[in-house]
């Protein structure tokens, strides 16, 4: 199994990320079609939130990378920015919308990120911007964490969406992303091997290896799966009830700031 040392703090082709997001989006919008007021107002598998919840919280991160997009593009913040008690009233006062209108507010917003990224010209994508939470990473970033998104909620919806439908390429780069912050926080994982891709990160921990379809050692370490039906080789924490099993460590929440500490 080949080791990948590729940094994962580099910029991808920026055309072809591009290209995945709205591939993502579209696929999103088009499952959510047949959308129902009663589906919208069901638990999604996230605790305590509806699918209306899911979705307003896409909505909203996509007006967010808009404003980060816009600061990037010219310099100057374009008005107030929403705070995180803000977004937290929005989230809750949209929730409860009928269906038609949480995927029209999605889609618009979507869209609105798209063409705000198709015009970012090519000087300004590796402009430093801050996100809400204070670190700071590169507009083009934004592509990335938008089809973080995208991916990880789409499954989220429990619409039928599973982790096996994430496309390699987004779990490639969502591995080597994890592995390399998972190592710089000193994890206790030795290495995380995606099988069936034929790559594995090492976290460099003492402790155990993990591996497994990528999809699958994906979901575990973003909290969306579990560890069982995962191959874990090595030492492992010795559990203090007799009864209860070893198991891996637990592992910080899911996505962390990336390790080029950009700022």
């Amino acid at each position: 199994m080949e080791v990948d040392e590729s940094a994962a703090d580099l910029p991808p082709d920026f055309d072809e990320l591009f290209a995945a997001v709205r591939a993502s989006a579209a696929r999103l919008c088009a499952e959510l079609e047949p959308l129902t007021d009663r589906q919208a107002r069901e638990p999604s598998r996230l605790p305590g939130w509806s699918r209306g919840h899911v979705l307003t919280h896409l909505a909203r991160s996509a007006d967010a990378y808009r404003w980060m997009l816009a600061l990037a593009r010219t310099g100057t913040a374009p008005g107030p920015r929403a705070d995180a008690a803000e977004l937290d009233r929005q989230l809750r006062e949209g929730a409860g919308r009928g269906a038609t209108a949480l995927v029209a507010d999605l889609r618009d917003s979507l869209d609105g990120l798209l063409r705000d990224a198709a015009e970012l010209p090519a000087e300004r994508r590796s402009v430093l911007v801050p996100a809400l939470a204070g670190w700071r990473h590169p507009a083009w970033y934004l592509l990335w964490r938008t089809w973080r998104e995208l991916e990880v909620h789409g499954v989220d919806l429990g619409l039928g969406r599973t982790p096996a439908g994430w496309p390699e390429g987004f779990v490639r780069r969502a591995l080597a992303e994890t592995a390399a912050t998972l190592a710089a926080r000193a994890v206790p994982l030795a290495q995380i091997e995606a099988e069936d891709l034929g790559r594995s990160w090492a976290i460099g921990g003492a402790g155990p290896v993990v591996g497994g379809p990528g999809h699958a050692l994906l979901a575990w370490l973003a909290g969306r799966g579990p560890v069982a039906g995962l191959r874990v080789a090595g030492p492992l924490p010795v559990s203090s009830v007799p009864s209860v099993p070893s198991v891996p460590p637990a592992l910080p929440s899911w996505p962390l700031p990336p390790v080029p500490g950009w700022g």
